[in-house]
C-alpha cells in the first residue's frame, strides 16, 4: 500500500491517557507494564485500533515505535505501555491483541508482561569484543534485561581471571569457547547448545548459515 517509508517515534515523558488523567485512570500501586510487537501487512487504521484496544482498558500508552519500510508492504510496530491487571486480565489482554492479528492478518503479534510473564531464556554468542557483552550482563544484573541467560558462547577464549569469566561464574552462567577458523565456524555445536532457549543475542558475531539454519527449527 505505501511506497514510501514511514518511521514514528514517540517517547512520552509523562503517562499519555486517551483523555483521562495518569492519577484517575490507574492506581499507581497497581501499575503493570507491557509491550507489544506487531507486524502485518501495512493497511490504513492499525495504528488507531491498536491504541483503541490498549485505550479501551484503560491503559496508557508510554511510547511507540512504527516502521514501515520503502516499496515494501509491511507494518512494523513496537508499543510499550502501563494498564491495570485487575481491570485487564493477562489472558483479557491475549484475546483482544489477537482479535487485532486476524484483523489486519498479522505475522507477528507478541505480547509481553514482564511482571506476570515467565521469563524469556536466552542464549549469547559473543565476540571478542568486550563491551557489548559487558553492557548487556550489566543490563541483566540490574533488571533492565528481564530474561534468564542460559549460557553464553564465544569463539575468544577469556581468561579465568577476566571480568567477564568472574562474572559468569559468580551468577551461574555456564561459558563455552569454541575455537573457530575460516573453514569451520562450528555452527552445529552452536545450534546443539541453544536448543533449550526462547531468543538468541549475537553480540558483535555475525554468523550467515547459523542463522539460516536457525530459520529453519
Amino acid at each position: 500500500m505505501n511506497l514510501t517509508q514511514r518511521r514514528v517515534s514517540s517517547r512520552i515523558p509523562q503517562v499519555f491517557g486517551f483523555g483521562r488523567s495518569f492519577k484517575s485512570s490507574l492506581d499507581p500501586s497497581s501499575i503493570t507494564h507491557g509491550i507489544h510487537v506487531f507486524q502485518c501487512p501495512d493497511a490504513v487504521g492499525i495504528v488507531a485500533k491498536l491504541s483503541e484496544c490498549i485505550a479501551s482498558r484503560g491503559g496508557n500508552i508510554l511510547g511507540a515505535d512504527i516502521f514501515v519500510p520503502q516499496n515494501k508492504n509491511v507494518f512494523y510496530s513496537r508499543s510499550e505501555f502501563i494498564f491495570d491487571p485487575v481491570k485487564w486480565p493477562r489472558v483479557q489482554m491475549d484475546e483482544d491483541f489477537l482479535r487485532i492479528s486476524k484483523m489486519f492478518d498479522a505475522t507477528r503479534s507478541v505480547v509481553r508482561v514482564p511482571k506476570l510473564d515467565p521469563k524469556f531464556k536466552i542464549a549469547v554468542i559473543a565476540s571478542k569484543q568486550e563491551h557489548c557483552l559487558i553492557d548487556l550482563l550489566h543490563s541483566w544484573q540490574d533488571g533492565r534485561l528481564p530474561v534468564d541467560i542460559t549460557r553464553v558462547i564465544s569463539n575468544h577464549d577469556r581468561g579465568p581471571d577476566t571480568h567477564v569469566i568472574r562474572f559468569l561464574e559468580r551468577n551461574g552462567i555456564p561459558y563455552h569457547y569454541l575455537h573457530t577458523t575460516k573453514e569451520n565456524k562450528r555452527e552445529e555445536e552452536i545450534l546443539d547448545l541453544v536448543q533449550n532457549t526462547d531468543f538468541l543475542v549475537l553480540a558483535r558475531y555475525y554468523l550467515v548459515n547459523f542463522c539460516r539454519a536457525m530459520e529453519k527449527i
